[in-house]
């Protein structure tokens, strides 16, 4: 179907529209038309899946229409092994969180429902978006619904950390902006495929990386630009803090894949070292500030740029593997160095899908436990395994991948990263295998505390296990966390071929020859 990734857009866009026009007076037929659009996206998106050619680096599906002549800007689409894998998971979240919010939410239903609909659209249209501006416009529009999600629906703070994500986010991309019209003025395209071609000076290279970087930065986010992340986190609705860190936290790592190392190659290399370096802090010592939280949501946002900063590390420890030199030429080359790029970038790719299912996962554990006792605060708890035993294992299940325990996701991308990064330098994979321990204190520390050891709050001996709705929920992310822990082969067979030639773009210097 030639029109299918505009289905997938629009479909619940529009069909959020539908639900609006239910109102919240009708919730629980507003509920049914929800999750009858996200399953169909969702099933859309398994098709697309299985139409994709993993053979091929090129785009695919791609729709092109001209949009605004005057500056040669278009409705221009297409997919590859990059953004395949995170439309899927976006799909597939949607479903999740609409459905945990079924019986959850009471207040303003419809309205709720159709703001998750409204961003899955918007958000498959970033993943999709083969001209500049318009991944601009849906870059942006993302914005709206979770500000939406987090300042109506959210905690007591909720409107000052809805104004703290809009704004840290928001003048981030400013930037971004600025660099595109930057990049039209030199080529006469916001074609980003036209963006790969161009030649551009270290200086005007320099100038462009940062600006990407601040825009992307923000959204993963990378230290010291993630305060923003604990406070939308703490505030939001369950739902809300599923998408945001199962999906828009990806948007960041997605930038620096698609815009920041094939228009700025040679300013990457260039600037590689700082970005690593701000990625093992982020999984060091914010893995240390994560052991420290009292509040159960705070310690998973704080875990959530910890891991984050895999992806990052994975992208940009190539140069050092490769060994650049300062004017962008390869100082050495061997199988193994390819292969540990490789490695890293596919590890990243990898470790932004398991975090989408880690991170949804986790957060919907405490959604069900502070549906039942309205705390996040770990002294609350204790002894849960007592009253809650199925919902318990489930939940050890999701904190043991968190922990990077073999087996589960949670260690197949960031084991990929560490052994890339290990070609490129020892500290840099010594530092970050840190967070195996680290990792696995923090969350055994929060399970030994909620679900361990005798009760001392009675009103937990009163609490019910998980309902259908929620087992049913918890098992299917319990076979995702699995499943791409026992058998990634899937995931990394679509990204390969659009790695390798990320990768060969990485590698070839954008300076301008001088005759």
């Amino acid at each position: 179907m030639d029109s299918l990734l505009s289905i997938l857009i629009w479909l619940p866009i529009l069909g959020a529209g539908s639900v609006l026009f239910i109102g919240n007076n009708r919730a629980q037929l507003a509920r049914w038309v929800s999750v009858a659009i996200s399953v169909i996206v969702f099933v859309l998106s398994i098709n697309l899946f299985l139409d994709f050619d993993t053979s091929t680096s090129s785009m695919q599906f791609v729709e092109k229409v001209s949009w605004i002549t005057q500056f040669n800007i278009f409705y221009h689409l297409g997919v590859d092994g990059i953004s395949m894998p995170l439309i899927i998971l976006t799909t597939f979240s949607t479903i999740l969180v609409i459905v945990a919010g079924w019986e959850v939410i009471k207040n303003r239903v419809a309205d709720y429902m159709a703001a998750f609909l409204i961003m899955e659209g918007l958000i498959i249209g970033v993943f999709s978006s083969m001209d500049s501006i318009l991944f601009y416009v849906f870059w942006e529009s993302s914005l709206i619904p979770m500000l939406l999600i987090i300042g109506v629906w959210g905690g007591q703070n909720r409107v000052y950390a809805s104004i703290k994500f809009f704004l840290y986010t928001f003048l981030g991309s400013v930037f971004m902006l600025v660099s595109l019209i930057y990049m039209y003025n030199l080529s006469g395209s916001f074609a980003i495929s036209e963006m790969y071609t161009l030649p551009l000076t270290m200086a005007q290279q320099s100038w462009i990386f940062w600006a990407f970087f601040l825009a992307f930065a923000v959204k993963v986010p990378m230290f010291p630009v993630h305060t923003w992340l604990p406070d939308a986190h703490v505030q939001a609705p369950t739902g809300g803090s599923v998408i945001l860190a199962a999906i828009m936290l990806k948007m960041g790592g997605y930038g620096f894949f698609r815009f920041s190392l094939p228009i700025t190659p040679d300013a990457s290399s260039s600037f590689a070292t700082v970005v690593i370096v701000l990625s093992l802090i982020a999984i060091v010592y914010i893995g240390f500030v994560a052991l420290v939280q009292k509040d159960m949501k705070k310690l998973i946002a704080y875990s959530s740029i910890s891991h984050m900063g895999f992806v990052t590390l994975g992208v940009f420890a190539l140069f050092s593997i490769m060994k650049m030199g300062s004017n962008g030429e390869l100082i050495s080359i061997s199988g193994a160095s390819i292969e540990s790029a490789y490695l890293g970038l596919e590890g990243a790719m990898i470790q932004m899908i398991s975090h989408g299912f880690i991170s949804a996962a986790m957060f919907l554990v405490v959604g069900v436990l502070y549906d039942r006792l309205h705390s996040r605060e770990i002294s609350t708890y204790g002894g849960v395994v007592n009253s809650m035993p199925k919902f318990t294992g489930f939940a050890v299940l999701f904190a043991m991948a968190n922990a990077g325990l073999p087996g589960t996701s949670g260690f197949v991308g960031e084991f990929m990263v560490i052994l890339g990064a290990l070609q490129a330098n020892f500290w840099f994979a010594f530092l970050a295998s840190m967070t195996l321990i680290i990792g696995a204190a923090y969350t055994l520390w929060m399970v030994k505390r909620v679900f361990w050891g005798e009760i001392t709050n009675p009103e937990v001996s009163t609490l019910s296990d998980i309902n259908s709705r929620e087992f049913g929920i918890l098992a299917i992310l319990a076979i995702a966390v699995l499943w791409m822990g026992l058998y990634p082969q899937p995931v990394i067979e679509v990204m390969h071929a659009s790695i390798v030639n990320l990768l060969e773009q990485a590698l070839t210097t954008k300076l301008p020859v001088l005759l």
